[in-house]
């Protein structure tokens, strides 16, 4: 049976629209099709991927592990498990550690934790969750409805109540909105699915003083941000300011199945037996090749090679904007850019997304108007500089499309 773009439609939910190709393999920063067609892969599936595609390291270890444990269930608990918990302690300074299959479940879990601890610590009134416009926690029901995009969770029935959205980076609303009855605030240091809008530092700290004021917990989700994909290990690091509860997924695990939940020992407490679980939550082979994921990208080293990339790539493309005139600016830290596009290609950026596919450049967006670059974090200059070369060509197929569509 020869399995084509077509079969997609025949058999899956329709949820996704897929690129027009079947990948058949992928090595590095490069993507292979079943057609033998060769791409250069800005997007290191959706920022999952850090060290890139089939890394030896990751598939050592996972033949190893896989030899001698796939799954023991949470009634047990295994050194592969308590090994990634004691790095990330290490690492973060976090001192309990709860361990999911997604970020979804990672910001579900934070928020369930969160409410539980309002609940135990001043009752029943303490409730409201604080969260921002234009901003993605997953897509759980709970999580989706703290998100801060109503058409991802309208249709499905009442949602869950007491939650409040807020304009993102305004100091004076924010202000006048938290209060006594708050009891956590959430939010993305950089706002990816928002088109790569980074948190103000003086919005940061008054978030931060505010929800130590009224015993509100400060919930910062790193599912896209975490693992060094801004150059520091997690961003919060270079915020200045430390949430009570991180949570963590996509690259800790270098594209195995993985989240995280990070919070004190006091927080932790709230969680006692029976109040949340997870089957595959620990999963010994993922935590395994968390391990080495955190051992290897924690490394100052490592992230300064990530730092370096970010301001070749932004140099090279503002070069290739100066002449082409296409994007407003360049956002972002480390390997998570966003090209902000400007008149007249706003509300275009899924028609460039689709001019990059066409020259072999696998890229994301992020809102309509922006393209979201988030290759592995150990991209070599000579696929970057590949996957500028395409760049290139995809801007002028772009605005020639645009062209053609306006006439």
């Amino acid at each position: 049976m020869k399995i084509t773009r077509k079969t997609f439609d025949e058999v899956m939910f329709p949820c996704y629209k897929p690129m027009d190709m079947v990948i058949k393999k992928a090595h590095g920063a490069y993507v292979y099709d079943n057609e033998g067609r060769r791409y250069v892969d800005f997007t290191s599936g959706i920022a999952v991927n850090v060290l890139g595609h089939t890394p030896k390291g990751v598939v050592r270890i996972i033949k190893n592990v896989s030899k001698e444990l796939l799954h023991v269930s949470n009634i047990f608990t295994n050194e592969y498990t308590l090994g990634l918990a004691l790095r990330l302690k290490k690492a973060t300074g976090y001192e309990r550690f709860f361990f999911v299959n997604s970020g979804a479940e990672a910001n579900e879990a934070a928020l369930k934790l969160a409410r539980r601890a309002a609940f135990d610590d001043f009752g029943v009134e303490k409730d409201e969750i604080i969260s921002f416009t234009n901003s993605f926690h997953g897509r759980t029901f709970f999580s989706v409805t703290v998100g801060g995009h109503e058409e991802y969770s309208d249709g499905f029935g009442p949602k869950p109540a007491a939650i409040t959205h807020l304009p993102y980076n305004d100091v004076d609303m924010f202000m006048k909105t938290i209060s006594d009855r708050t009891c956590a605030v959430i939010l993305e240091p950089i706002q990816g699915e928002g088109g790569i809008i980074k948190a103000t530092p003086i919005f940061l700290k008054k978030v931060r003083e505010l929800c130590s004021k009224h015993h509100a917990l400060l919930i910062f989700d790193e599912v896209q941000t975490g693992v060094g994909r801004t150059g520091t290990f997690y961003a919060f690091e270079s915020a200045g300011v430390k949430p009570d509860i991180l949570t963590s997924a996509k690259g800790l695990a270098a594209g195995l199945p993985i989240g995280a939940v990070m919070t004190s020992e006091k927080i932790a407490a709230h969680f006692g037996p029976g109040t949340h679980g997870s089957t595959f939550g620990g999963n010994p082979l993922a935590c395994a090749v968390g391990q080495y994921v955190v051992d290897k990208v924690s490394d100052p080293k490592f992230l300064e090679k990530v730092r370096q990339m970010h301001d070749y790539l932004e140099a090279e493309i503002l070069k290739l904007n100066s002449s082409l005139n296409v994007f407003e600016m360049v956002r972002g830290d480390g390997l998570l850019l966003g090209l902000v596009l400007k008149e007249p290609y706003l509300k275009k950026s899924a028609l460039l997304q689709k001019c990059c596919f066409r020259e072999g450049l696998l890229t994301l967006t992020a809102h309509e108007d922006v393209l979201r670059l988030a290759p592995c974090l150990n991209l070599s200059k000579k696929a970057a500089d590949e996957g500028l070369l395409l760049l290139h060509k995809a801007l002028l197929l772009f605005k020639t499309e645009c062209k053609l569509s306006s006439s």
